[in-house]
């Protein structure tokens, strides 16, 4: 029998999607991907209500700054919408050029490179100076773009337990001074809250000669004078090669950077195929960043109502007894241990005008599923009112 001319073959890769069981319980229960229909400062609308944003990124509350505003509405006018093109080529622009130096400045560096995605600028960290016959000393609590880098880079790659001199220890025993070697970190883990034990890790890192880099996304802004991150919080400056992190949160833009001695940017330019072929920044993302990074050196207001809020907020969460997983910065979770009770505590803030973030295995470890919450430097004394009374009812609920 002829077969029809209408009949498909299946393909197993799109039946393999259509029956993926996590897309389908994302769909059922929608914890994820929620448009915003409008947002002023920390109030959001959420399907025609409004709501506290207690999850974003934006610590020092410079996205709605009124020079940032200017400054990121003033880059086209200059320069147009894009470069359209890869730095290597024909996307270098003048701009790029100040907010790097300004940058390396800033962090105490030589050089600076940024890229488009910070997640492009943490990988291209790790990808482009380990290699096939390195080993990689990783804190397994590590972002996924770290872990992206080492898997390009081909080295064999040992995990260490979260935040642990000594099992970096152990795990570095028996192994050559001359076995080329990174030791991959971050400054502050976001999901956890906790700052990295820099000052241990980095020395026995040192002397096992480790190459360090760091990634400092959640610590940049946050930590250190005037926001200059985890490194310069623990003065040690010299004791990390390469920091790398993102211009998406405290510098209220997109973009990441990748910053060190000048050689080795150089030389992250010659090798990166993450940002060799790597469109480059806008011109409006590049202003942003460039009027942020003067707001965190002329206005110190703002990280210090960070740390107030942030201080007010752990206090409230303490008092409910609820589990912080022991946070040190604003970035602060609230650990229930189940993806079912994390699912009705979300749904119990959302009630109740409070926008968080549900985190669940395997993004976080077995037995860690939790609430994601972040403080901003823009929370109200009226927003935090609000959130205590939003937690208080969603601890009854459970």
């Amino acid at each position: 029998m002829a077969l029809s001319l209408f009949t498909k073959t299946k393909k197993a890769i799109i039946e393999r999607a259509q029956d993926d069981y996590a897309t389908k319980m994302r769909l059922k229960y929608k914890p994820y991907y929620h448009a915003m229909e409008a947002q002023s400062g920390t109030r959001i609308k959420l399907q025609g209500r409004d709501m506290v944003m207690l999850s974003s990124n934006d610590y020092l509350g410079l996205s709605f700054h009124p020079k940032v505003i200017e400054a990121c509405g003033q880059g086209p006018k200059i320069w147009g919408t894009s470069t359209t093109g890869a730095r290597i080529s024909n996307g270098s622009r003048a701009y790029h050029v100040e907010l790097e130096e300004k940058l390396a400045a800033f962090l105490g560096r030589e050089a600076c490179h940024i890229s488009v995605a910070g997640y492009i600028s943490c990988c291209s960290a790790v990808a482009t100076f380990a290699q096939k016959g390195d080993l990689i000393l990783a804190d397994k609590n590590i972002h996924s773009c770290l872990w992206d880098g080492i898997r390009l880079s081909m080295a064999t790659a040992e995990r260490f337990s979260h935040n642990n001199p000594e099992d970096l220890r152990q795990a570095l025993k028996g192994v050559p001074h001359s076995q080329p070697k990174m030791l991959v970190i971050e400054g502050v883990y976001s999901m956890e809250g906790h700052i990295c034990r820099l000052p241990e890790l980095a020395s026995i890192g040192e002397e096992a000669g480790c190459f360090t880099v760091l990634d400092d996304a959640h610590g940049f802004g946050v930590l250190g004078r005037q926001g200059r991150g985890t490194v310069d919080h623990f003065k040690l400056n010299d004791k990390v090669d390469l920091l790398c992190g993102s211009m998406s949160k405290s510098l209220a833009s997109t973009g990441g950077f990748v910053a060190g001695s000048r050689e080795l940017i150089e030389y992250l330019r010659t090798n990166s195929k993450q940002t060799i072929f790597s469109a480059a920044i806008s011109p409006s993302m590049a202003a942003a960043a460039s009027a942020s990074l003067d707001i965190l050196q002329t206005e110190p207001q703002h990280l210090e109502r960070l740390w107030r809020n942030t201080k007010r907020y752990r206090e409230m969460l303490k008092g409910l007894g609820l589990d912080t997983w022991g946070s040190e910065t604003p970035a602060v979770p609230i650990v229930l241990g189940s993806k079912e009770l994390v699912y009705r505590f979300w749904n119990a803030l959302l009630d109740k005008g409070v926008f968080t973030v549900m985190s669940i295995a395997p993004a976080v470890p077995p037995g860690k599923d939790l609430i994601r919450t972040a403080v901003s430097a823009l929370h109200s004394d009226e927003d935090l009112e609000k959130i205590a009374a939003a937690m208080a009812h969603a601890v009854k609920q459970m």
